[in-house]
């Protein structure tokens, strides 16, 4: 393990590498890799051998020209889920683009995917690429909420460019490909964009079956705020919600995963304690 300090006038460069294996019943952190400020805290167990664990980034926030990388190796019938303290803040660049990667590789086992929300500071320069690789009978289970500017404080997101992409494979074969660009004010304004609204969410869930995503749909009506709608390609769930508030976008999205869980996993929803405080 080491700790590099960042490049000169180019800000951080991190990288936090965990592998999880199943050990007599229990998933472990067997191998971890990190360098610069992003670290993972001690696991817990509150639902007996799956891993919870809480990934930490001690700047408290991004900034142009950092790069950021979480890979995450999950090895045969291990079963870890990764979520974060607090929100994960995107801050305004004089120039440089902040690029955070994500690595999930999972080897018949099981991952899920379950942080806090990204929020995204006018003028930010920002990059989110998720590649997730599955093999065999391998199980995911992601939701991410995002967030344009701060709409509980009345600031708009009114400049600045967010790229969000993401690629999901099983056994070498692309399943989903999808890539959300705000880049002008148009992106967000439009009826072919967020039609105006500050926050969307995405949750990624496979394997699932037409019985899943009708359970799903219903969830998604009659919502308080905003809009939601699912949809099942080639065994993956894809859930897509767009409103005003975070809060309604974690409701719905840890709704379903509470739904989706017994049905995927076979195990029945054990929120991680780090969400009750």
């Amino acid at each position: 393990m080491s700790n590099n300090p960042p490049i000169s006038g180019a800000g951080w460069e991190a990288r936090l590498a965990l592998t999880f294996t199943q050990q007599q019943h229990k998933t472990v952190l067997s191998q971890r890799e990190q360098r610069g400020p992003l670290a993972l805290q001690r696991p817990f167990y509150p639902e007996g051998g799956v891993c919870h664990g809480y990934i930490l980034h001690p700047p408290g926030g991004v900034v142009g020209g950092d790069q950021l990388t979480i890979a995450v190796q999950v090895q045969p019938e291990a079963h870890a889920l990764l979520t974060t303290p607090g929100a994960t803040k995107f801050y305004r660049s004089a120039g440089l683009h902040a690029h955070q990667q994500q690595l999930f590789d999972i080897n018949s086992g099981t991952l899920e995917w379950l942080p806090q929300e990204s929020i995204y500071f006018p003028h930010t320069l920002s990059t989110i690429s998720t590649d997730i690789h599955l093999q065999g009978n391998a199980r995911f289970i992601g939701l991410e909420v995002h967030c344009l500017g701060r709409p509980a404080s009345h600031e708009r997101f009114d400049a600045g460019q967010v790229t969000i992409s993401l690629r999901l494979h099983r056994d070498g074969k692309f399943l989903v490909m999808d890539k959300q660009r705000i880049h002008q004010l148009a992106d967000l304004e439009s009826s072919a964009g967020l039609r105006s609204n500050p926050v969307f969410a995405t949750l990624i869930a496979t394997p699932c079956n037409t019985e899943t995503l009708e359970a799903v749909q219903n969830l998604c009506l009659n919502l308080a705020d905003g809009l939601a709608g699912a949809t099942l390609m080639r065994e993956v769930l894809i859930v897509r919600y767009l409103g005003q508030h975070t809060a309604t976008a974690h409701q719905l999205g840890r709704s379903i995963w509470a739904l989706i869980r017994p049905q995927i996993i076979g195990k029945t929803a054990t929120p991680p304690r780090i969400w009750s405080t």
